[in-house]
């Protein structure tokens, strides 16, 4: 089931994707060589429950995890791009940090994803981080009343075998709104034209992820953790949007501060 959302409701969802920006605003000044992934999951743990929040990871049980979460983000690290499970790892020179969080404020939820690299970056990684944010921006510009689903999903598709990356659909963006997962889909590949109209109140999680040389994924032991098949490196760029007659409105877009200013992922 698909639930329009009110102006107003938007805006209580506007409300907690202004807090999603910011940790991860924080976390991109805190990710450096040294820094332990769980001194990162310690600090938005710290956030949430100053801010009265609530994760929507920490139960997070679906069929393909070995659930539940019972954790507040996902890091993931070089191979790793989604849902990786926080741990005992200090991040080190060139590394590339993936790093998603959902939350929920009074009811509405906003989930985010950003990826840097941590201290020296390399051309192909900062490359890679690029593609996926300009798919991205390319996908929420589709994001209008009268196109369809399948625009969003053609506009991130062409830019990302633009880059020559290949895209794996197992995993892609969703509704959400009063729960972190709701109808529909919206995988990275698709036909411009085809699928459910688009109509001003949808609210939807955007997220192109790749990885460099294969569409093929694993899981790690720990059930939670997707890496590519080959050991390429990944990146992953997602910002929870509402569509509106004036146009898509993102509603975790991140401020520009100093720290952005010097980083590879907007």
């Amino acid at each position: 089931m698909i639930e329009l959302k009110s102006p107003a409701e938007i805006e209580r969802m506007r409300t907690t994707g202004r807090f999603v920006a910011q940790i991860l605003s924080e976390l991109g000044d805190i990710a450096d060589v040294g820094v332990n992934l769980l001194d990162l999951e310690h600090h938005v743990r710290d956030r949430i429950r100053e801010r009265g929040a609530k994760s929507c990871y920490w139960d997070y049980a679906p069929s393909f995890g070995r659930g539940p979460f019972r954790n507040v983000i996902c890091l993931s690290v070089n191979d790793a791009v989604l849902h990786g499970l926080p741990h005992d790892y200090a991040l080190r020179d060139g590394d590339v940090l993936s790093m998603d969080i959902a939350v929920e404020i009074d009811g509405w939820v906003a989930d985010s994803a950003r990826t840097v690299v941590v201290g020296t970056p390399a051309g192909d990684d900062l490359r890679l981080i690029r593609a996926t944010e300009e798919a991205l921006e390319a996908g929420i510009k589709a994001a209008v009343p009268g196109n369809r689903l399948g625009d969003i999903s053609a506009a991130i598709e062409a830019v990302t075998t633009g880059y020559g990356y290949p895209i794996n659909t197992e995993f892609g963006g969703h509704g959400l709104g009063r729960t972190m997962h709701e109808d529909p889909h919206v995988p990275n590949r698709g036909r411009a034209g085809r699928g459910l109209k688009l109509r001003s109140g949808l609210t939807l999680a955007l997220e192109p992820w790749i990885a460099r040389t294969t569409d093929q994924i694993v899981f790690d032991p720990d059930g939670w953790t997707i890496r590519s098949a080959d050991g390429s490196r990944t990146a992953h760029s997602e910002h929870t949007i509402a569509i509106t007659e004036d146009g898509p409105l993102v509603l975790t877009e991140r401020q520009p501060h100093h720290a952005d200013s010097a980083s590879p992922s907007a």
